[in-house]
């Protein structure tokens, strides 16, 4: 693993740039989102992982639970889904 910090288990998420306050910018709003409004809030929360100690524990676990929406380890899901 690329981070510096070294994990056994989940408790990465604990140390996680975008846990608390920031979560509702890594997912879709519940209501539908213009196309700029998705790719200012993508774009802000790329830019938060792109901080992040854990970003490729947060990118190997969306990955391995095939997580279907959101920014995790800053790629959103159309970015993940093309890595497979």
């Amino acid at each position: 693993m690329s981070s510096a910090v070294q994990f056994d288990d989940d408790r990465w998420q604990a140390q996680a740039a975008c846990a608390g306050e920031l979560a509702p910018l890594f997912y879709p709003p519940m209501r539908p989102e213009k196309k700029l409004a998705r790719i200012a809030r993508e774009s802000k929360a790329k830019s938060i992982c792109a901080t992040c100690l854990v970003r490729t524990h947060c990118l190997e676990y969306a990955l391995a639970n095939n997580e279907r929406y959101g920014v995790w380890g800053g790629l959103t899901d159309v970015e993940r889904r093309a890595l497979n």
